[in-house]
């Protein structure tokens, strides 16, 4: 009955509905966990929930490089980042802006910054991402995740007072907490799965369909499987404002942005080294070093600079952001086309 519909669109619609619910589950294990151990919010979105919501590019990225198609995977962590910050996160901004913790936000945003420079001076300098720079960005990873485990025990967040029975606590509380412990987990673990799938399928089907209308593989990598892939971030950032954990969604998307560098850009990388893509050309210069890497860091500096000043995000960030992204697709499909 429906054989005139594509399959694309089918599995369109269900990556989609499996990223809303991994989303919901994914959140609530996560603010969970962060209860339980009295962790900052903040935290535990840029570690935890930024690994589970960067699945998607991990396995787009290494795909992407084991098939030799350098395009994909720079274009993947690089788009990521853009749409994450001036897309999903501008989202939420706009929304609903929310306080943010000053002291939580200095080290990953700082973090980020020095390894963006070290990944900029690589594609500007050589032109290409050799072994050597993958393992260090793969060890980046390890560092920063020592680092926020280490500043996680050092700041705690304030435990909830409960008033409780004392006999109750001590015949009761262990088992509840081993058991809620082990179920948050699994949750934590299934739902990151099911982001993971729903991002495939909706990438996967997405990427049919713009090679069905003719999109070039580049641009493709830049907007669609990066908007594909980063809707993880998308669904996990809208949830927790629902929720009301705003510092858990800010945190995710600042977390993801430093892992698309350090880990699904150092994987890719260290899998097979490939050439900064330079199909797309303004001028007779690559167009990505002359928009998409300054890109980068005029909406994270637009994105976190204002708010450690403050201590809060602010609705023009988020419209300003907006703003940049909707040039930027116009760049991408409108401009950039006239000049190939």
């Amino acid at each position: 009955m429906f054989s005139f519909i594509p399959n694309e669109y089918f599995l369109l619609a269900f990556g989609f509905i499996l990223l809303i619910k991994g989303g919901d589950w994914f959140v609530d294990a996560a603010s969970g966990i962060a209860k339980r151990f009295h962790l900052p919010e903040l935290l535990i979105g840029a570690t935890v929930v930024a690994i589970g919501t960067t699945l998607p590019e991990v396995m787009t990225s290494a795909m992407g490089a084991a098939a030799g198609s350098g395009a994909v995977a720079y274009g993947n962590a690089i788009g990521s980042i853009i749409c994450n910050t001036s897309l999903i996160a501008a989202l939420t901004i706009a929304i609903k802006p929310a306080k943010a913790d000053r002291k939580s936000l200095i080290f990953p945003v700082c973090f980020f910054f020095g390894t963006a420079i070290f990944y900029s001076l690589n594609a500007y300098l050589f032109g290409r991402f050799d072994l050597w720079m993958g393992i260090v960005l793969l060890l980046g990873f390890v560092v920063y995740m020592i680092i926020n485990v280490i500043n996680m025990k050092k700041n705690p967040a304030p435990a909830e007072t409960i008033e409780v029975d004392e006999h109750d606590v001590e015949s009761k509380t262990e088992t509840t907490s081993t058991l809620g412990l082990l179920k948050d987990i699994g949750v934590l673990i299934v739902s990151a799965l099911v982001i993971a799938v729903g991002a495939y399928l909706l990438v996967e089907s997405a990427t049919t369909i713009a090679h069905d209308l003719g999109v070039p593989e580049t641009i493709i990598s830049l907007t669609i499987v990066a908007l594909g892939t980063s809707l993880p971030e998308l669904v996990t950032a809208i949830t927790a404002l629902m929720k009301g954990h705003g510092a858990l969604s800010l945190g995710n998307i600042i977390g993801a942005n430093i892992f698309n560098l350090v880990l699904v850009s150092g994987a890719a990388i260290t899998i097979n080294p490939f050439d900064v893509p330079s199909e797309a050309t303004f001028l007779g210069n690559n167009a990505s070093l002359i928009f998409d890497i300054p890109l980068v860091f005029a909406v994270m500096a637009i994105m976190t600079v204002p708010t450690i000043i403050k201590g809060k995000l602010q609705r023009w960030q988020g419209i300003t952001l907006l703003s940049l992204y909707a040039a930027y697709c116009v760049l991408q499909f409108v401009i950039l086309p006239n000049f190939a």
